[in-house]
């Protein structure tokens, strides 16, 4: 058996999985994010211990029940939530709550570090208050007796790792989110760690994801009745959900549809395109790099449409649309309900219906939002094209991916294969289970432990509506993006 914990924004999940790659048991522990002041986003360390305990010790108790003994556990992975900064001092003490993937107060900071020579080259990434580094550069001018006591810096799933093992270790696809590394080198870049007054001996130390990074404690092995198994270096959450669903070789890519919009292509290479607000990252298995384009708001925007137009739910809001589907002369819909990252950059951006008319209906207005997402998704599939990494079918996971209308129309804006595998929504969990394996089993090849699993549809684009939303729909939507920046520069200049 091989366990995968998952350190997520608002649960810990764990499960355990089988040799033959069966998901035996899953559990999830809630979490909580603290807002302080605007526009920050906090979580105490401590309660992501705790809730990693309880999930273990519920995951085993259930396992027991179908007869499954912990000692049967040969390995630990980890995932977790990317950017996060956990500050701790030289004797392992937590120096203030880390500081989240979705804190927004370094913007000043991110302006200065894009200054860096060689920053894009080096980085791969354009600097975000997202990102790591610029959380300590922050820190550095606003907390300078925090930061004078900082000894380690963590990742979230790291610090569980230290509370695991005892070892400060992480894995090169989550470094690769704290712009602190070489990510064509897959090492730390000493020049971008003394950009923010740190160097090496501040870091973990750098592993692929499938390595073993240490042993778990004796006192815990105790607590769960399991051996001192390993405990794999696994990877940042997108790239262990990449592992979980098999999109492990170059050219392979997958399209993840929740909250937020996901896509995500593997590379044999490093490749880049920081002008489009393309992320270039290592992926958690060794020789393997990967794009992503990161839309803000995907599924959250057919909650949104759904609520102002009185519908039930989103079921009911897409059974609605699929009776009534798209009109040539549909409104059209910006999906920028928080801002954008790919390709934008644009964290003023705002959602809008345009092209209204007296005989619009609700059903237009939910198709418009369908339409809109996947136009958004396009521009960001488009900007990994462009760096060189071009996939011609794409998986399909998370929780957008049930609606088959919904699909159909995306393959149909894509031009490419979609496909629905089984699994999709176990997520980083499994991946981590899949690097603990790995880990275990030096003899265990990717191919075997990293296969897709088995696939349920599959949906092909359709010529003319492909035809269709790129000449017609695509520049209506990218030329109502550009009249609201351009409104919006000339009020800010007004001003």
């Amino acid at each position: 058996m091989f366990l995968g914990l998952d350190l997520g924004t608002s649960a810990v999940k764990a499960v355990l999985v089988d040799e033959a790659g069966a998901v035996r048991a899953t559990v999830t522990q809630p979490l909580a994010v603290s807002h302080p002041q605007p526009r920050w986003s906090e979580q105490d360390p401590a309660d992501w211990w705790r809730a990693a305990v309880a999930a273990v010790d519920e995951l085993l108790a259930t396992a027991a029940r179908e007869g499954i003994a912990p000692g049967r556990v040969a390995a630990i992975g980890l995932s977790g939530q990317m950017h996060g900064a956990t500050l701790l001092d030289a004797r392992d003490r937590v120096l203030r709550p880390a500081i989240l993937w979705n804190d927004g107060r370094s913007d000043a900071e991110c302006r200065l570090m894009e200054t860096l020579p060689d920053f894009r080259a080096i980085t791969g990434n354009l600097a975000m208050p997202g990102f790591t580094a610029p959380k300590l550069a922050w820190l550095r001018e606003h907390e300078p007796a925090v930061f004078d006591a900082t000894a380690k810096v963590l990742l979230p799933k790291d610090y569980l790792r230290l509370c695991l093992t005892g070892d400060y270790a992480t894995d090169v696809s989550d470094a690769a989110g704290t712009l602190w590394l070489d990510v064509a080198r897959r090492q730390w870049s000493d020049p971008m760690l003394a950009a923010c007054g740190l160097t090496r001996e501040h870091m973990p130390t750098l592993h692929e994801g499938s390595d073993a990074t240490g042993r778990l404690r004796a006192e815990l092995a105790e607590r769960w009745g399991m051996a001192r198994v390993p405990v794999a270096a696994g990877g940042g959450d997108n790239a262990a959900g990449a592992v979980g669903v098999g999109i492990v070789r170059h050219g392979q890519a997958m399209l993840s549809l929740g909250t937020s919009g996901v896509y995500f292509a593997v590379s044999d290479g490093f490749l880049s395109r920081p002008e489009q607000a393309v992320h270039s990252f290592c992926h958690a298995l060794p020789g393997t790099w990967h794009l992503m384009s990161v839309m803000l708001n995907a599924a959250s925007c057919l909650d949104f449409t759904a609520r102002l137009t009185g519908h039930a739910g989103v079921g009911a809001m897409l059974a609605e649309a699929e009776q009534a589907p798209m009109r040539d002369e549909a409104p059209l819909f910006l999906p920028y309900l928080t801002g954008e990252r790919t390709p934008h950059n644009d964290v003023h951006a705002t959602g809008a219906f345009t092209g209204l008319r007296a005989d619009t209906t609700r059903a237009d207005l939910a198709n418009a939002t369908l339409e809109g997402v996947g136009l958004g998704l396009l521009d960001g599939i488009e900007a990994v094209d462009a760096a060189g990494l071009r996939a011609d079918s794409v998986a399909v996971i998370g929780g957008g991916s049930r609606s088959a209308y919904w699909i159909q129309m995306l393959a149909d804006i894509a031009g490419r294969p979609l496909e629905l595998r089984a699994g999709g929504d176990v997520g980083a969990a499994l991946g981590a289970a899949r690097l603990a394996r790995l880990a275990a089993e030096p003899g265990a090849t990717i191919e075997e432990v990293c296969a897709m699993p088995p696939l349920v549809a599959v949906h092909e684009p359709n010529a003319a509506r492909h035809a269709y939303y790129r000449q017609t729909r695509q520049p209506l939507f990218r030329a109502a993006y550009r009249a609201q920046r351009a409104a919006r520069d000339a009020t800010a200049g007004h001003g």
